[in-house]
């Protein structure tokens, strides 16, 4: 069959099966094949790679990545797209389709029964209302990765790669940060899909760092500062922590800690870059000051 990057076969398909978009799952199925090839060129899929794709749709991505691959294993949550994922997808027996929720699978297990336990690729499309709790997921479950090449919301990309002192700064960036290096591969216009979204996409590769760049001696607790300190950025770094529901830590030791790092009283968490929090959370958590 033609591939579906083809808008009139995308039409096509939709029509022969009544598709109705799904808002709830984020359905917005691409139309550029430049931009597939950006994809596939950045996640550097090679004949052995195993690649996970999280929200097939109707395949239009698979075509490519089956074409590229050795293995590829799509889990699509809609039930109504796995008929037209069996037709769109019949010409490539390097394709399995699971019918599964990605929250609810794990991931862990299919790496290790399908791939030897060896570093995944991750490629997606990622339904824009979930794409944080899928990534953070993806790195916090201990799923072999070597990197996530993945279509997100714009402003979200944006957010992955920024650093200290910029408005898009906060809580996510640092979190992406300590888990992968993030590089933004293109900018994604609305006319690359049907139907178009109401916002500009961006396609960016995390790439898993071996070993995080910074030490800290207790990552949850480090990763629960950084909540706190971005919950409410307008306020002081010591203000945020000590209004914090998650902590219990008294403003005087917070004090005691910045003026320990140099930093003075009035500083914001947006201020602090990875290595700062990470140096705040070994103090706080040692009483070492």
């Amino acid at each position: 069959m033609e591939k579906l990057v083809n808008p009139q076969e995308t039409i096509r398909i939709l029509q022969k099966y009544n598709v109705k978009f799904q808002k709830k799952y984020g359905q917005n199925f691409l139309i550029d094949g430049r931009v597939l090839e950006k994809i596939i060129d950045a996640a550097e899929i090679g004949s052995d790679d195993f690649v996970l794709e999280i929200g097939p749709g109707i395949g239009t991505m698979t075509q490519y990545l089956a074409e590229a691959a050795g293995r590829v294993c799509a889990v699509e949550i809609d039930a109504k797209l796995i008929p037209i994922l069996q037709e769109t997808l019949a010409a490539y027996d390097n394709v399995t389709v699971l019918h599964q929720d990605i929250m609810k699978l794990d991931l862990k297990e299919l790496a290790e029964r399908e791939n030897g336990g060896r570093p995944i690729k991750v490629v997606a499309n990622l339904p824009y209302y979930i794409t944080t709790p899928i990534i953070m997921g993806l790195f916090e479950k201990d799923v072999p990765l070597e990197s996530l090449t993945v279509m997100v919301q714009k402003e979200v990309a944006d957010r992955m790669q920024v650093g200290p002192g910029t408005k898009d700064y906060g809580a996510l960036s640092l979190a992406v940060q300590y888990y992968a290096k993030p590089y933004i591969v293109a900018n994604v216009p609305p006319n690359c899909f049907i139907p178009r979204p109401a916002v500009g996409s961006a396609v960016i590769r995390l790439t898993r760092y071996e070993q995080p760049p910074v030490a800290v001696k207790d990552p949850a607790f480090m990763f629960r500062l950084i909540r706190a300190s971005f919950n409410q950025r307008r306020k002081t770094l010591q203000n945020g922590l000590k209004n914090s529901s998650e902590l219990q830590i008294p403003k005087e030791a917070v004090a005691a800690a910045l003026e320990t790092m140099g930093l003075p009283q009035s500083v914001r968490g947006e201020a602090l870059d990875l290595a700062q929090f990470a140096q705040l959370a070994d103090l706080l958590l040692g009483g070492n000051f």
